[in-house]
């Protein structure tokens, strides 16, 4: 037989092996214990055609940006290694392990696609790739995307063929260029002070979903508690006159109201009788389903849910439901010890809600990093109130350089459009004690102007912190920043909290620069006033080993017992608690993190006080809450 007629026969023998698999119920799926993070990684946005790409990839690490010139986007020959996605080359968990810095990476993996795909629109999804993503289907640039923490998408529906395709993704990352937003990972080779391990690449789900010629590309849902139902407003992509959007409520797997509209754009009202609110003790929620119909047939479908509730701020207090509720948040930074920014699970995502309130936390302030989809499902599930906030912090140039505020506000935007229908979050930040105004006074008053109402024009219905601490230009809610911990000096921060007050007079914030730049500051108005760090009290157990992690907030060590930390942040927190004019706390920090071990758990999630005392130090009655 000839070497032709045998690879002939080779490659057939490839095809139908390969057929039988892609016709399986699970459209060419692993079974889901062989596939890391298998769950659906948008939660609020399910179509049933959709593939799971994460587990095991073809990775090359490309410090001299030469990838492109030896031909990466088209062949991965070259890739030496493997790595599991979704965790990011610095992880334990990807099999890689490298933390140092990266300037390139890239990843390679075939894919099929079931059959009932054919002539459907195939799009190529990320949860997050950190930072400038470029994918290539078959040889052929389908995309690219900039930004770390928000999600996108690439259509890939022409470079696609029968059988066998090739996924190549390239992820550029340059932390120290200061342009690009980050968070707090660390711009140095080591972890430091409050910055922490780097996260490179893929660090979300990537997955495929095949969806019509015409489709829903996003709903907006908002909750009307005063007129007992949702506004919905659809985007489709590709309208054809005649179409028609409808959404189904369903109570309880039972469908209970109904709305359409065949006017692209315009939102419809979705009255829902004997409304059930959403709230932290009854965390209540109502599936949907989107439509989008052609003569009557559904021509896409979406699955969805959503909270009936209702967020507002009046008379320096937050209102859910109507009801005056203080904030007991606590600082939630995301990091995980194996798996950096990425949680080893799901119910790793969950736990987390779960140990936050176990010790008395109502809410959380999501620092610094933007959060997987699934754990805002979870917030949602649990009734636990969040806070929006971005992974801003320490982008040296933001202000002066162009570049750097294109990204932050391009990112920002996308960020708040794919998290707007979440019930649980209660508020935004965009940005964390804005420091660096220092470098362009003018520059940096009127970028956080621009931040604020850009914000607001994408969801007028939740109120904005300009800014967590530091200087506020345009702000609905008030916020400080302290890490005192003599409760008597504590307490005199708060005696004089008035409208038209000078901030200086209530807080310096600690930093010496502050009188430079205090012209800048607007004074007191009235609004919300929200303690938004404050603890950071250091302790270690004596079941922990602090060497491989270090001990740098060491100076913050009240107390040489768990018992006598615990009573010193129960002081503290009293004197929040005490003060009628303060309408929420944020606690740092729920978890140690690395070398820095001020959390109430351990980095690995165990519990460094007693139970019962420590969750009665943050759950003392407010003075809000006993008006």
């Amino acid at each position: 037989m000839s070497p032709n007629i045998q690879s002939k026969i080779l490659e057939n023998l490839i095809l139908l092996i390969s057929m039988v698999w892609i016709l399986n119920p699970l459209h060419a799926q692993p079974s889901q214990s062989q596939i890391p993070r298998p769950e659906h990684p948008k939660p609020q946005y399910i179509r049933e055609q959709w593939l799971n790409l994460n587990g095991e990839w073809d990775f090359a690490i490309d410090n001299t940006l030469s990838g492109k010139e030896k031909g990466w986007s088209k062949d991965a020959f070259d890739f030496d290694r493997k790595i599991t996605v979704p965790f990011c080359p610095e992880s334990e968990l990807s099999g890689i392990g490298n933390t140092d810095f990266m300037n390139a990476v890239w990843y390679h993996r075939t894919f099929m696609l079931a059959e009932d795909w054919k002539g459907q629109r195939v799009f190529l999804n990320f949860g997050g790739v950190d930072y400038k993503c470029t994918s290539y289907v078959n040889g052929e640039e389908v995309g690219e995307h900039y930004g770390g923490s928000a999600s996108f998408s690439f259509e890939i529906s022409k470079a696609l063929k029968v059988g066998v395709n090739e996924l190549i993704v390239l992820a550029e990352d340059d932390i120290r260029s200061g342009v690009q937003p980050g968070g707090k990972q660390t711009k140095a080779y080591n972890n430091r002070g409050f910055s922490y391990t780097r996260t490179t690449g893929i660090w979300q789900t990537v997955w495929l979903e095949a969806r019509p010629q015409s489709f829903l590309e996003r709903v907006k849902v908002l909750p009307d508690v005063d007129n007992s139902g949702f506004i919905v407003t659809p985007e489709i992509t590709d309208y054809r006159n005649g179409q028609t959007f409808k959404v189904s409520l369903l109570e309880n797997g039972k469908v209970v109201s109904t709305a359409s509209n065949t006017t692209i754009g315009v939102p419809v009202f979705l009255k829902v009788k004997k409304p059930k609110l959403w709230s932290p003790k009854i965390p209540f929620l109502y599936d949907l389903k989107f439509e989008l119909l052609e003569n009557g047939k559904a021509i896409d479908a979406v699955a969805s849910y959503a909270g009936l509730r209702k967020v507002y701020i009046a008379d320096g207090k937050y209102y859910l439901n109507n009801k005056p509720i203080f904030l007991r948040f606590v600082l939630d930074q995301g990091y995980y010890p194996n798996g950096i920014w990425t949680a080893p699970s799901d119910a790793a995502l969950k736990k987390d809600i779960e140990l936050a309130m176990k010790v008395g936390f109502n809410s959380a302030r999501l620092h610094q990093k933007v959060f997987d989809e699934r754990f805002h499902y979870w917030a949602d599930k649990l009734g636990y109130l969040t806070m929006g906030e971005f992974a801003d912090w320490d982008m040296v140039r933001s202000y002066t350089n162009p570049e750097g505020w294109a990204n932050l506000t391009r990112e920002w935007r996308e960020v708040v459009m794919r998290d707007y229908n979440h019930p649980s979050i209660i508020t935004w930040t965009p940005l964390n004690e804005t420091y660096d105004i220092r470098d362009d006074y003018d520059a940096g008053v009127r970028a956080d102007r621009d931040i604020y109402n850009l914000t607001k024009a994408l969801d007028p219905s939740r109120p904005i912190y300009n800014a967590s601490g530091f200087l506020h230009i345009l702000t609905d809610v008030w916020s400080v920043h302290t890490y005192e911990q003599d409760s008597e000096l504590f307490k005199k921060l708060f005696e004089n909290i008035k409208r038209g007050n000078d901030k200086t007079q209530m807080f310096m914030n600690g930093w010496e620069w502050y009188g430079e730049v205090k012209e800048y500051d607007v004074t007191y108005g009235g609004q919300p006033y929200i303690v938004d760090e404050y603890g950071g009290t250091y302790w270690l157990p004596s079941f922990v080993d602090e060497e491989p992690r270090g001990s740098t907030r060491g100076v913050w060590g009240y107390g040489k017992t768990a018992e006598e930390v615990t009573q010193l942040i129960s002081d503290l927190t009293k004197v929040l608690t005490d003060n009628p004019k303060i309408a929420g706390y944020t606690y740092t920090q729920l978890t140690d993190v690395f070398q820095e071990t001020n959390g109430i758990y351990t980095f690995d999630r165990e519990l460094k006080f007693p139970l019962e005392k420590i969750r009665k130090a943050f759950v003392q009655t407010a003075a809000i809450e006993s008006e």
